[in-house]
């Protein structure tokens, strides 16, 4: 019996020669900082980069069209029949694609029809001149006649009775007024005839010319390379490139582009939110996704005014062009992107990660470890990445703030900014629930004032209560 009890004390021991500093090593480390909640105020370069897709492009380009006087032939649209595949490279002259020519041709029937009706117009007016026109200088000498007639009369009525030979001289008189009428009225004749001539001459050279121009329209269906190049296809309204089957118009003609490789630029889509960080000349870090280790330097060289709607996007966004300053032959027009523009940087400078601060009342706050306790720090805050927001007042390098507020953030001490005024008292219960990040805010941001311009003045801070 006294031999069961010593091996039992003997157990006793070891599990307590084992427990007490296995316990007492637990309890140290729960006590320590979870690396997982807790971060370090960090010293060192600070930037500020906009990371958009984009997509290469030619900064020049020669452009391949379908016939430029499509308008007037009236075919105002038109299908692609046939294309050659994107990326080949042509030569000068040869054909990319072929329009569909069946609208264009049934019109040209109809032009057709129309020039045989001119042209039969023209020469049953031609016809017509030429009858009437000899039809009245026959008149003409028929009078001619008529008058050396009537002439011989009045001669010969000189020994005949007074009234006979006063009809003599009337008959004259009208004969030869007559035959001044007719000479006027087929100078008339002969303007009108001149007249009909030029009306439907002029509808037939129009008819003739509508034909010429169908049929430079149908020629130019065959749509050739205007130079040597690689072949790259525009892209329609839906952003979906030109196929066989897709439409040409004749306010667009454009089908596809000869890109000059030596000098390329991508082309991205910035929110609203972004632009306005984006301008002219900042340094951007280009990577493509087909080939992520090849990094390439390059600089905004452009970005838009105006906002657009692009498919498949709920808001507005902006273009913004990126030049490539240097060449690189394995670059194609069409490459997907990845632009890293770095809008600002600051050489020196206190940041943390942007979990860490929250807002309250407009004032932002961190929830600092100061020792084995934690207390509510006020903060000025600068400008602000994706990850991380500049301390510009408040903590110091290899402070240690926690991500998220603890639970009994309502009942820790709040340390305040000299100069800051009366911090508002914190609600009652876990003010992590209407905590949120601290909004952007550049470090060249002008102090507050108040609608006349005057400088906003806060509240001195309260003398430190004793006790």
């Amino acid at each position: 019996m006294s031999r069961l009890r010593s091996r039992w004390s003997l157990l006793v021991a070891v599990v307590v020669a084992l427990g007490v500093p296995g316990a007492w090593l637990l309890a140290r480390d729960s006590g320590g900082d979870d690396p997982a909640v807790v971060a370090t105020v960090k010293r060192g370069p600070f930037r500020v980069v906009v990371t958009t897709s984009g997509e290469l492009r030619a900064k020049k380009f020669v452009q391949i069209q379908g016939p430029s006087n499509m308008q007037q032939a009236e075919a105002y649209q038109t299908k692609i029949a046939s294309i050659i595949p994107e990326g080949t490279v042509v030569k000068e002259g040869d054909v990319v694609a072929e329009l569909d020519r069946s609208g264009v041709a049934a019109k040209m029937a109809e032009v057709n029809l129309a020039l045989q009706k001119a042209q039969a117009q023209y020469e049953q007016a031609m016809l017509d001149s030429t009858l009437n026109l000899s039809k009245a200088r026959e008149e003409m000498r028929s009078m001619d006649l008529a008058l050396e007639e009537k002439k011989l009369a009045k001669e010969q009525a000189v020994y005949e009775a007074p009234t006979v030979k006063r009809q003599a001289e009337i008959d004259y008189e009208k004969a030869t007024r007559a035959l001044a009428q007719a000479k006027v009225d087929y100078k008339t004749k002969t303007e009108q005839a001149q007249a009909k001539m030029r009306e439907v001459g002029a509808d037939l050279e129009r008819q003739r010319n509508r034909l010429k121009l169908m049929q430079d329209v149908m020629q130019g269906f065959s749509i050739r390379a205007p130079a040597n190049g690689m072949l790259i296809y525009v892209k329609e309204w839906n952003g979906k490139k030109k196929v066989a089957g897709s439409q040409v118009g004749a306010w667009d003609p454009t089908v596809a582009t000869l890109p000059d490789l030596s000098q390329m630029e991508s082309i991205t889509y910035v929110n609203e939110i972004d632009v306005r960080k984006i301008a002219v000349g900042q340094p951007v870090g280009l990577s493509l996704d087909s080939d992520p280790s090849k990094r390439l330097p390059g600089k905004v060289s452009g970005v838009a005014n105006v906002g657009e709607q692009r498919p498949n996007a709920d808001a507005k966004v902006f273009e913004v062009r990126v030049l490539l300053e240097q060449a690189d032959t394995t670059l194609r027009p069409g490459m997907t992107t990845s632009n890293a523009v770095e809008t600002l940087v600051i050489k020196d400078a206190l940041f943390v990660p942007l979990e860490s601060v929250v807002n309250e009342g407009g004032i932002p706050y961190v929830y600092k470890r100061d020792g084995a306790k934690v207390v509510r720090r006020q903060v000025e805050t600068g400008a602000m990445n994706d990850d991380e927001v500049v301390i510009t007042r408040g903590l110091a390098e290899g402070d240690r703030v926690l991500l998220s507020p603890p639970a009994n953030a309502a009942e820790l001490e709040t340390v305040k900014l000299p100069g800051s005024g009366n911090v508002p008292p914190s609600k009652s219960g876990d003010s992590a629930a209407g905590a949120r990040p601290v909004p952007v805010r550049p470090e060249s941001t002008p102090p507050a004032t108040t609608p006349n311009g005057a400088a906003l003045q806060r509240p001195a801070a309260p003398a430190a209560r004793k006790g």
